[in-house]
């Protein structure tokens, strides 16, 4: 190997003992914007982003960071769940789908029994007669009636020109139940007493029937007590308080009644021309 000459050798030791330089390395602007950003973090148990001291990015990576927020949470936490008997729709009503299933049929069936009875109640009432069969009343029998109201009761042709006035004023029921009551004194047989007397609880003394008559309570209690072995006088004193309500507040306004007057009329004219 050559040896170097002294002058040589003191160059190049003279190079040696200079002190030494920094080496910088420059980095790429990329390579910066990655350091810049690289203290971000994400947090995906909450689905939302933290960023400390993070400078803006360009609209590329903030693209790409929204997709892998999207992508960490899941399709689960952001699609609707498939509609059920759990997960009602936005037009579900009550508590859920079977409820309102019951709720309708309960209505329809309510509906549908209120129908029966009121056909019922029109049948039983198509069932009773316009009016008693009985000849039509004279001068004197129609005159007998302003005397007492027990006289024209006592009389089919009384009752029916009372039973016509009391429809225009409607409350002809009171005199349905009084007739129905006398009808039922006459019945022996114990299973026709028990059904007629079923009719005319349902028809007159129930607070659920239109033809319902006022009654006091302690003659309702009375007849509801004696209804599990009916008998043939159980509406009595129902019957002595609807009497005693058509004598005192109908009989006087029928005395006035245009009904009553052209009746007299009718009948006087019959008997002058005779």
């Amino acid at each position: 190997m050559p040896r170097l000459s002294p002058d040589n050798q003191e160059e190049l030791q003279k190079h040696f003992s200079r002190p030494s330089m920094p080496i910088q390395f420059l980095l790429p602007p990329r390579a910066e914007e990655y350091n810049a950003n690289i203290h971000q973090t994400v947090e995906n148990e909450g689905g939302t982003i933290a960023r400390h001291n993070v400078k803006p990015m360009g609209s590329e990576r903030v693209e790409m960071r929204k997709r892998q927020v999207c992508a960490a949470q899941g399709p689960a936490a952001s699609a609707p769940g498939p509609r059920g008997v759990g997960n009602r729709g936005p037009n579900a009503c009550c508590f859920c789908w079977c409820c309102c299933c019951s709720c309708s049929c309960l209505t329809v069936r309510n509906q549908e029994e209120q129908r029966l009875r009121s056909a019922s109640y029109e049948l039983r009432t198509e069932d009773l007669p316009i009016c008693e069969e009985s000849p039509g009343p004279s001068l004197e029998e129609a005159s007998a009636w302003a005397q007492s109201f027990d006289k024209l009761m006592l009389t089919p042709a009384g009752r029916n020109a009372f039973r016509e006035f009391l429809r225009t004023e409607f409350s002809e029921e009171n005199m349905l139940f009084w007739m129905a009551c006398e009808e039922l004194k006459k019945e022996a047989n114990k299973t026709m007493i028990e059904e007629k007397a079923r009719i005319i609880y349902e028809d007159y003394v129930s607070i659920l029937s239109p033809k319902e008559v006022s009654l006091d309570s302690r003659v309702r209690e009375t007849i509801n007590r004696s209804m599990a072995e009916p008998s043939p006088h159980i509406f009595d004193d129902a019957q002595l308080q609807i009497y005693t309500l058509m004598h005192r507040d109908s009989y006087p306004r029928f005395m006035n009644s245009a009904l009553y007057k052209d009746l007299l009329r009718s009948l006087s004219e019959k008997a002058v021309e005779a």
